[in-house]
């Protein structure tokens, strides 16, 4: 049986059996109708989530406190008939640290705090409950939130078929949402870059990183040298990759830690500045309503974090004006003048977008351009040194492949097709090496 559905009803029973979460925490009726979205039972990769949509037999007809004290939560309000719960995924392999759902609960109650006067109702769903993934004693045990049902379809579902036009609308909502993550002043009580948690006294304070369960640290620069050092130390592990030793990889690599980083990130201007950072800021994270046009929900905050606000443009955007990257190779013209472009501003005329779809879509990235300058955000053309530290986060891609260290896809492949996967990564290794200069 696949490893998502094995325990299938018995996610089912901890949410809605005898006993089960929503009776005996929330009191709300046996015959509540509780239903999987997203869900594959034949999905080779293991879910971060299991996300639930419950339906009650009947709107609230009292507003539902059971919760409210926690941190971040309010009380389910009169009316409601319909409701999102998330389950943590234990075995997923792309987030594992014990704060995993403080984390998230902490980014959207700063999230919806920095969104809250620009956009009503709130684009960020309400949480009505939580626990976490780790008790206080710090044993595993099942992590959920129950929050708000937003409004809306995925907007990946839309955006593609819309005109050039409808595009622009769309971008200069998602700008403004981008705008009020970037400009809100964290607490006090976040002093690191990281991730978050709660305190004794329920304040919001620096955490471990969801995705690499370590940190937090002191500066932008510090988190980088953490992921690069555990990255290689993960490559120690694995069998194809035997730490990247052969042909003098290795050497290059750990001499660029220990002397390049520094250099690099005294180019980033304003390198202490701290931002939200959802990490995962794409269409199908972004709710649409079709009838009005208008942005309904950003949900999906597992990969959220307090990092450097370049760090958003290096993680997200896939749909819209693409990712920032790094070195994209000697072969990649077009990417390359797309990344100048960033940089440095769009060309006039701007070049032909191939009939296909493929390639570059222009006309896109200079709407996306056009709508982040026009709502006054930090972007890649004012954010100087970004470009150092986006070869910074590509040589960390390439340290650990997806495709030669992820368990799933690897029980997918040959050994050869693994073995030829790893031999053309190190080739990607060395390239950005050369380039900056190691």
């Amino acid at each position: 049986m696949n490893h998502n559905h094995s325990n299938y009803q018995a996610r089912l029973n901890f949410i809605n059996g005898n006993h089960g979460l929503l009776q005996r925490t929330f009191g709300l009726p046996a015959n509540t109708l509780v239903e999987p979205i997203s869900y594959d039972p034949e999905c080779p990769f293991k879910y971060n989530n299991f996300v639930y949509r419950v339906s009650l037999p009947a709107p609230l007809d009292k507003e539902n406190g059971a919760c409210q004290n926690k941190p971040g939560c309010v009380a389910i309000p009169s009316g409601t008939s319909d409701l999102i719960l998330r389950l943590t995924n234990s075995d997923a392999t792309s987030i594992g640290a014990a704060n995993r759902v403080e984390n998230e609960v902490a980014m959207m109650t700063l999230a919806a705090a920095a969104l809250e006067p620009n956009f009503e109702p709130n684009v960020v769903p309400r949480l009505y409950g939580w626990a976490g993934a780790t008790s206080k004693k710090g044993e595993p045990q099942q992590g959920w939130i129950l929050q708000e049902l937003m409004p809306g379809v995925p907007l990946d579902e839309k955006l593609d078929n819309m005109e050039l036009e409808e595009k622009k609308e769309i971008f200069a909502q998602v700008a403004k949402v981008l705008k009020g993550l970037q400009d809100f002043p964290l607490p006090a009580s976040i002093t690191k870059f990281g991730g978050l948690t709660f305190d004794n006294e329920n304040n919001i304070i620096s955490a471990p990183m969801t995705t690499t369960s370590t940190g937090p640290w002191l500066s932008y620069e510090a988190a980088f040298e953490a992921q690069l050092k555990q990255a290689l130390k993960k490559t120690d592990e694995n069998s194809y990759i035997r730490g990247w030793h052969e042909n003098g990889v290795r050497d290059r690599l750990e001499a660029f830690i220990e002397r390049g980083l520094p250099e690099y990130f005294k180019q980033l201007e304003s390198h202490d500045d701290k931002a939200i950072i959802h990490a995962d800021f794409t269409p199908n994270n972004l709710l649409f309503d079709i009838s009005s046009g208008r942005i309904t929900g950003l949900i999906d905050y597992d990969f959220s974090c307090v990092l450097h606000p370049s760090h958003e443009f290096l993680c997200s955007f896939s749909g819209f004006g693409g990712k920032f990257g790094g070195w994209p190779g000697i072969e990649a013209r077009e990417e390359r003048a797309l990344k100048e472009a960033k940089l440095h501003g769009f060309p006039d005329p701007l070049p032909d977008d191939q009939q296909d779809g493929e390639g570059v879509q222009w006309k896109v990235a200079k709407a996306w351009e056009d709508a982040l300058q026009n709502e006054g955000c930090r972007r890649p053309m004012t954010i100087s040194g970004i470009d150092i530290v986006a070869n910074v986060d590509a040589l960390l891609s390439s340290i650990l492949p997806w495709r030669v260290t992820n368990s799933d896809i690897l029980r997918r492949q040959t050994d050869q097709a693994i073995q030829n996967c790893r031999n053309e990564n190190e080739k990607v290794l060395i390239e950005i090496l050369e380039h900056i200069g190691f």
